[in-house]
């Protein structure tokens, strides 16, 4: 019994284990081994790998405002399709093979390029107009024409007025860099509007005036011919004038094409508008802000005589670095804006005689000295200011040395012979040779006979051009133009006072070089 329940169990343990059946069969005594499974569950462990997917990395696209040169802003925004034609190629060609040209541009760019751009973007006009004044002045903010346009957007008078631009004695508004962006923008976008949105045809009523503009349009509709920009008949300066904006926009958008490099400019801005609220001489002016005259003036070139004007026209562009300092230096100084005389008080002496002496007026040498009267007294030291008059007088006075012409006494000359033929006085030969009263000339004697005032600067830097008279011109309207006095018109062109001018008549200008477009 017992032998039985033993057997049973073994039976059941048996039942229990893995049963392996292994079969051998003759195939070149390889041998397959099957395993059974058992019923007893077994636990499989996965592991789980996760998936990563790789991913390329993100690059911001930096805009046109986050770039770094401002010809870049300006290169990514022109959308203009720039036709590839043979004025286009022409100029194209003239530029890249004359790189020395738009290297002295964009120095000349580099402190008013980033504030045009602003201005264009602001009204969202086309960006190459921010090009403009390279076709027009080669941005030298002294740009002067023939045709009396002036400034970097060369704007002649009567367009600058017209657009609110004043123009005296003391400041000319076409050539301030901030109110000239102004009315150009504002006359192109008049221009725009009156060509219909077509604004190759209001560059090229820009540049010739928009009479002659329609005037080409109608002519060309008349003869059944096409009345696109390319098309027209318009005089060769005109016909130029866009090829030449298009080429150099094609340039700036693809310099890596054309193996060109131009001079980068930030993009960020380098002038401001200070408005010092009186009237300053630029000397001064550039002393408070840390920079040459020579730089002031060139940022500030609308003012006429060496200060700011004396009606509210005072305002400044400096570079934005030196406001700070500018603003210091002015208010430490108590807004001492003028050159000064210092001026101690004789006998018989009256404000009004010292007023007159410094082209000042006795308010101001009042108002300067804290004087609440007119009393003075003898010894009392007066602060003046110099006026403008004085300033540009002396400024005159440095930049004229005198040229002495000389005579060599022949027989039987006199000094009243030599006086008389060199149109001068004895007194004044006697003067410049340092002859005493009883002195007497000998033959071969060589003696200064007069003394003529030329400006060291006035080979460098004037220009004769011929001007032709148009219609309407007078001798006051030419000489206003040009900045000169008709009693100099005269004198170049032998007129007698009665003398009418005619159209077509040619007249011979010395206009200051430094004006005349580059």
């Amino acid at each position: 019994m017992k032998f039985k329940i033993l057997l049973a169990s073994v039976l059941v343990i048996a039942g229990c284990q893995t049963t392996k059946e292994t079969t051998q069969a003759d195939t070149n005594q390889s041998k397959t081994v099957v395993e059974q499974p058992t019923n007893t569950p077994v636990e499989t462990v996965v592991s789980i790998v996760p998936i990563i997917k790789k991913t390329q990395p993100v690059v911001a696209q930096l805009t046109p405002q986050q770039q770094q040169d401002v010809w870049d802003r300006i290169a990514m925004q022109i959308t203009t399709k720039i036709p590839n034609n043979k004025r286009v190629q022409y100029y194209r060609n003239w530029y890249l093979n004359n790189p020395r040209n738009l290297e002295i541009i964009a120095q000349r760019a580099q402190p008013f390029l980033y504030y045009i751009t602003e201005q264009v973007e602001k009204r969202g006009m086309p960006l190459e107009l921010a090009l403009l004044p390279i076709v027009e002045s080669s941005f030298d903010p002294h740009a002067y024409s023939n045709m009396a346009a002036a400034g970097l957007w060369q704007i002649i008078p009567d367009t600058g007025r017209r657009f609110g631009l004043k123009q005296n004695s003391w400041y000319d508004g076409r050539r301030d860099v901030v109110k000239s962006t102004t009315a150009a923008l504002n006359l192109l976008e008049y221009l725009n509007k009156k060509f219909d949105g077509n604004w190759q045809q209001a560059l090229a009523a820009y540049n010739t005036g928009e009479g002659r503009v329609f005037s080409a349009i109608r002519k060309n509709k008349a003869a059944g011919k096409p009345t696109d920009y390319w098309n027209l008949d318009l005089p060769n300066e005109t016909s130029s004038y866009v090829p030449k904006l298009y080429a150099v926009a094609d340039i700036i958008m693809h310099p890596k094409k054309y193996g060109f490099h131009i001079e980068p400019i930030s993009n960020k801005p380098v002038i401001a508008i200070v408005k010092p609220g009186v009237q300053m001489n630029l000397t001064i002016a550039a002393e408070f802000a840390g920079i040459s005259t020579r730089e002031l003036k060139d940022l500030n070139p609308a003012y006429r005589r060496g200060v700011t004007a004396p009606n509210g026209l005072n305002h400044l562009l400096l570079p934005i670095n030196k406001v700070k300092h500018f603003r210091r230096e002015l208010a430490q100084n108590r807004n001492a804006s003028m050159i000064t005389h210092h001026h101690r008080v004789k006998s018989g002496e009256s404000l009004g005689l010292i007023a007159k002496r410094y082209h000042s007026s006795i308010k101001t040498i009042q108002k300067v000295n804290k004087l609440k009267t007119t009393n003075i007294r003898i010894g009392q030291s007066l602060t003046i200011p110099a006026s403008p008059i004085s300033l540009v007088n002396r400024q005159h006075r440095v930049a004229t040395h005198m040229e002495v012409q000389h005579y060599v006494v022949q027989s039987g000359d006199n000094l009243w012979n030599i006086a008389h033929k060199y149109k001068t006085s004895v007194a004044k030969l006697k003067q410049l040779n340092s002859l005493s009263k009883n002195t007497v000339l000998h033959q071969g004697q060589r003696l200064n006979v007069s003394t003529i005032a030329t400006s060291k600067k006035t080979a460098a830097n004037h220009k004769t051009i011929h001007y032709k008279v148009q219609n309407g011109d007078s001798l006051s309207v030419i000489a206003q133009r040009y900045d000169i006095s008709v009693a100099e018109i005269k004198k170049w062109n032998n007129l007698a006072n009665n003398k009418y001018i005619k159209q077509g008549q040619q007249l011979k200008l010395v206009i200051d070089r430094r004006k005349v477009q580059a």
